[in-house]
Formats: structure tokens, C-alpha cells, sequence
């Protein structure tokens, strides 16, 4: 991550609805000149000042239609960051107000051990022809070695159809960097686990077996997300104990066995869309971050939405994005200073623009 400037002790001194007033000051002194992004995951004192919300595609490509817009701030995390800075123009600025809201997941695939993965497959199992295939929540560096490889982007609703994509043009996919994700869509497609291979970075040679790895469809990168990982299958059946009749609905970067167990799977867009038409009265337990699991209990209060796992966890990082941050990188921006600028290296930019094309042309 790059540097960012200490913020000003004022900022954290300040009351609620003085800082809230600055934030609005702010916006609109600036006017069209600025768009504020808010990812699902954002609490609520931060999401109630997003021009747009939703999920960082979604996010992304809204950002590109306001193409007079100078600044883009981002409230959301470094990848989502880099994709504004991808999908819009050269002369827009995406800022992030905190420089350390990162990924851990994106982070489980550092450039260099994907290299050196991509060395290994072809060493372990060189007649094959692999196809990369990463997933939107990466870095910029993984969506443009993607790129330049014949490989694609997918999100967590078109993972399926991007799969058979690749598989049109390819004998495997090696897919990262979350490993459920990938194993859930391949076996949504019909490919048995026992076809599915796990690369491990921490291992030589990944720890594959070159037998195994001859009978792969789809070779997994050893990463996960730190929210969705903590859901079990235990907590589908303790909350089914609980309150009979519920319906279970988990978005698809749970393990394998919470996903098996569950009512409904899909993405974050997908989840809020099901609750948000279900009958009044049913009863939900959704397995996804706890801000948004929140916000659909307080939209929704003729039906029970709960959260599946009684500890919810939110996302941490995500969590780094403050009011206090946000107030002080639009004031900065009103005194004519850019702060946190997020700016993708142009021949990465080209090359992660490439893999994302080739996703957003299936429509």
C-alpha cells in the first residue's frame, strides 16, 4: 500500500453531526466533480453518504458513466479501488480515504507466488492448456497477468458462465484467489471434487500431485475470504434448530459444506435481492458480512433476517473506512489536494483492462 498523510487529530475530536456536516459541506462544494462509491459491506455511518452502492464491479462501472466526475472516492478497499481506476478515464482520480483498507484475500496472491504457480503447472503438467481465470476480488497485478495469458475476470454471479468460457478454450482452469468460490461453481457445473486440485503457495510445488493434477479440471488457489471462512455447517444446523422453517441463503465464497447445506446460494447482490422479495413473515439466516446482514433486518422488518453464525464477523478492513477518514479526504480535496490517490500502472492497467473486457463482452 502507499504512504497516506497522518490524519488530523481534529477529525477524531470531532461529534457525530459536526463531522457529518462537514461531509455534506463538502459535497457540495465540490458538486459534480465528485462521486462517493459505498460498497454493501460499509457501515452505515459511512454508506449513508455513497452517490451509488453496491458491489465492486457494480460500483466500478457506475463510477465510468460520470465520466465528467474529476474524483472518485472510493469507500471500499485497495482492489476495488484499482478496478475504478481500470474501468474509468485517464483523467479521473479514484482515491481510497484509507490507504490500509486492503483484501486479505486479494492479498493470499501475491504476483510473484502466482508466478511461480504458473511455472509449476506447466512443469508438472505441461501438455495441458491452462487457462487463468481470477476472480474480481484481486489485485490489479493477478487481473493483468490474467490478461496477458488469454485468461478473464468473473464475479460471484457470472463464475459459471465464465468457467465455460474458459473451458472452450482451454483442457483446465486455474482459478484464484479464493478456493471456494472456484470449487462451488465447478461443482454447480458438474465437476466431481475429486477433478479439482488445490495449489498451496507455502509448498513447493504447491503440493500437487503430478497424478492428480493430470485428472483436474480446475486447479484452486489456497485462499479464502476471512469473513465468509468462519460460517460452518454446524451453524446451518443449530440456526435450523432454532427457528424452524428458516431459510438459509450464503453467498458462494463459503466453504463447500456450508454451501451444500444451505437453502439459496449467490452473490451479495443476489442475497439482497432474495430477501427483499420474500414473503413477509418468512425467516432468514444469511451467511455473509454483518453490516449487510444489518441493513436487511432494518429494511425489512416484517420478516426475520439474522445472521447465521451468532459471532458475526465484519469485514475489518472494509471496517478502516471512517467517517473521520471520509471527512478528511473530501476537505483535503476542497483545498485543491489530492490525498490516496489509487492509480494502476498503465501497461498492468491495459493488460487487467483486457481480462475484464473479456468478461464484461458475455454480457
Amino acid at each position: 500500500m502507499a504512504f497516506q498523510p497522518a490524519l488530523d487529530a481534529i477529525y477524531m475530536e470531532l461529534p457525530d453531526e459536526a463531522l457529518e456536516e462537514r461531509i455534506h459541506r463538502a459535497k457540495e462544494t465540490l458538486g459534480d466533480r465528485l462521486v462517493i462509491l459505498g460498497h454493501h459491506y460499509q457501515r452505515d455511518e459511512v454508506i449513508q453518504f455513497a452517490d451509488y452502492t453496491g458491489d465492486s464491479l457494480k460500483l466500478a462501472q457506475s463510477a465510468a458513466t460520470r465520466a465528467k466526475a474529476e474524483y472518485i472516492v472510493f469507500c471500499g478497499v485497495h482492489f476495488m479501488a484499482e478496478s475504478a481506476d481500470i474501468l474509468t478515464g485517464p483523467e479521473q482520480v479514484v482515491i481510497l480515504p484509507d490507504m490500509d483498507a486492503g483484501c486479505t484475500m486479494a492479498d493470499m496472491a501475491p504476483i510473484r507466488r502466482v508466478r511461480r504457480a504458473w511455472e509449476d503447472l506447466h512443469r508438472l503438467d505441461p501438455h495441458a492448456r491452462y487457462i487463468p481465470v481470477t476472480y474480481i476480488n484481486s489485485t490489479a497485478a493477478i487481473k493483468a497477468f490474467c490478461g496477458c495469458r488469454d485468461g478473464i475476470v468473473c464475479t460471484s454471479s457470472n463464475a459459471g458462465r465464465v468457467f465455460q468460457w474458459a473451458w472452450e478454450r482451454g483442457d483446465k482452469i486455474f482459478f484464484l484467489p479464493d478456493e471456494h468460490l472456484g470449487r462451488n461453481t465447478a461443482y454447480r457445473l458438474g465437476v466431481p471434487l475429486e477433478k479439482m486440485a488445490v495449489y498451496d503457495p507455502r509448498i513447493p510445488g504447491g503440493g500437487l500431485d503430478p497424478g492428480i493434477l493430470s485428472q483436474a479440471r480446475v486447479v484452486l488457489w489456497k485462499g479464502f475470504c476471512s469473513v465468509h471462512q468462519r460460517f460452518r455447517p454446524e451453524h446451518v444446523d443449530r440456526v435450523r434448530r432454532a427457528v424452524p422453517g428458516i431459510r438459509v441463503v450464503v453467498h458462494p465464497e463459503c466453504a463447500f459444506e456450508v454451501v451444500q447445506k444451505a437453502d439459496e446460494v449467490g452473490s451479495t447482490e443476489f442475497i439482497i435481492r432474495t430477501v427483499a422479495g420474500a414473503e413477509p413473515g418468512s425467516a432468514w439466516a444469511v451467511g455473509t458480512e454483518i453490516h449487510l446482514v444489518e441493513r436487511l433486518a432494518k429494511r425489512h422488518p416484517d420478516r426475520t433476517v439474522i445472521n447465521l453464525d451468532m459471532y458475526a464477523c465484519l469485514c475489518t478492513t472494509m471496517y478502516r473506512i471512517t467517517p473521520q477518514r471520509l471527512a478528511w479526504a473530501l476537505e483535503r480535496l476542497v483545498g485543491g489536494r489530492i490525498v490516496n490517490r489509487v492509480a494502476v500502472p498503465e501497461e498492468e492497467r491495459r493488460w487487467a483492462r483486457t481480462a475484464l473486457d473479456r468478461m464484461l463482452n458475455l454480457g
